[in-house]
């Protein structure tokens, strides 16, 4: 079974790598705050990441820093579930509804002033709110938004 710092490594890769960057791209990109090595490190789960560095790479990454640390349980930290959607991978969604989630998406970003364009954490209240306008049910447009999701969770 693996460590927590293991999970928390795994976690921090998966995001690094869906975003695109190397360990010297996080490096450069922070001007040598995280040096590639250390980074390296956290991502094995050889060393412990404190709490304000982790925040900080949350805000690197422009992810919620909740979605740095591992699951509990199948259950996302803070007992809501979410799901991190890849906004470059939208596009690829087909059917009818596409275009409706399309614009549901881009309007949870707008709402929160979220600009970053890569990932957007949608919470259980938008799945709710994305399920009526679509009239279909709440567990149907979660795994629906599972196809663009940045790591879907671990089947049961």
């Amino acid at each position: 079974m693996p460590t927590y710092n293991e999970l928390v490594g795994a976690r921090l890769r998966s995001i690094r790598r869906q975003l695109g960057l190397s360990l010297q791209d996080v490096q450069r990109l922070t001007k040598g705050e995280f040096k590639a090595a250390v980074l390296g490190a956290y991502e094995r789960g050889e060393r412990s990441l404190s709490v304000p560095r982790l925040r900080r790479l949350a805000q690197v990454y422009g992810v919620p820093i909740t979605h740095m640390l591992p699951p509990e349980s199948g259950i996302a930290p803070g007992d809501e579930e979410t799901i991190v959607i890849d906004l470059q991978r939208v596009d690829e969604l087909s059917g009818t509804d596409a275009a409706v989630i399309e614009r549901f998406l881009r309007g949870i970003q707008l709402q929160r002033q979220d600009y970053n364009g890569r990932v957007l954490t949608v919470r259980r209240d938008d799945l709710k709110i994305l399920a009526m306008l679509l009239e279909q049910p709440t567990d149907r447009i979660t795994e629906r938004l599972r196809e663009v999701t940045i790591e879907p969770p671990p089947s049961p």
